[in-house]
């Protein structure tokens, strides 16, 4: 894509998201590298650089230990791929608990040294304070309500919420102070349909659902869990694709190509160049 090119295509704003409520259905999918949100872009409304990253690219066991650093590397990456779609970063766990004056010091960091639109944080009790702290200083934020995968360590598990009345009315209200302190959309993750629906009903503002429900203003899933790059992923997920198999079919390809030397083959080898004649 020509430089002209770039410059004439425009990004997806905070605003733009925002006044999608209540219509077309807003397309977001995680992104975690740049050849990968290239692909993306064309077809995506937001790009989350979830902090997902720390199980589906790194290994780990959840997002308790991704750090601002891994955030913001991947946040750089994800930026040179996309060109169209709102780029919104997940802040870490630990970077925003702190205080508001730690929050914004953060949230400015991940800004300034990615480029990207806006950031994201879970919604615990503190939250819209802080949320309404950054906003107030021009700094776009997505929420976060329902199951909440910083909590782990209080949860236990990562297990479906609002199932029972009083943590129903919790989540709910969560939404709702969310929603008020600014937030320009919510992501809904691991709730009740009936809980989902009745959110997105009552606030102002976009609804983004994981595990939620279709009534949300829009969805949004791991790509790795959607690509099928893992053999189990929760019950929300749909496969669009078993990159698994495909990989591990190219691999084993490649493999047997090697060890029988039938890779490389002479249209992959280089050779000396003949001497001209005389």
């Amino acid at each position: 894509m020509s430089s002209q090119v770039q410059d004439t295509i425009k990004r997806i704003t905070a605003p733009d998201i925002r006044a999608r409520k209540g219509g077309e259905p807003i397309v977001v999918l995680t992104a975690y590298d740049a050849p990968t949100a290239a692909i993306m872009d064309p077809h995506c409304d937001v790009l989350l650089v979830g902090d997902s990253l720390g199980m589906a690219v790194h290994g780990m066991t959840s997002t308790v230990g991704v750090t601002l650093e891994m955030m913001i590397l991947h946040g750089q990456a994800v930026m040179r791929g996309a060109k169209r779609a709102m780029v919104v970063i997940d802040m870490p766990f630990g970077s925003y608990e702190a205080g508001m004056e730690t929050a914004y010091a953060n949230a400015v960091r991940v800004m300034k040294e990615t480029g990207a639109q806006a950031i994201k944080l879970e919604s615990g009790p503190t939250a819209p304070a802080t949320i309404e702290y950054l906003v107030k200083r021009g700094i776009p934020v997505m929420g976060h309500v329902g199951l909440l995968p910083q909590s782990i360590n209080i949860d236990g598990s990562f297990k479906a919420k609002g199932r029972d009345e009083a943590e129903r009315a919790r989540i709910l209200q969560s939404a709702h102070d969310t929603a008020n302190a600014g937030a320009f959309s919510v992501v809904i993750e691991g709730v009740a349909e009936s809980l989902a629906r009745e959110i997105t009903e009552a606030i102002d503002k976009p609804t983004i659902g994981i595990g939620a429900s279709a009534a949300c203003d829009g969805q949004v899933l791991v790509t790795p869990d959607m690509l099928g790059l893992f053999d189990w992923t929760p019950r929300f997920v749909r496969k669009y694709a078993d990159l698994r198999g495909e990989i591990d079919r190219a691999v084993a390809g490649y493999a047997a190509d090697v060890r029988a030397r039938r890779f490389p083959a002479e249209v992959e080898t280089y050779f000396s160049k003949k001497p001209a004649s005389p």
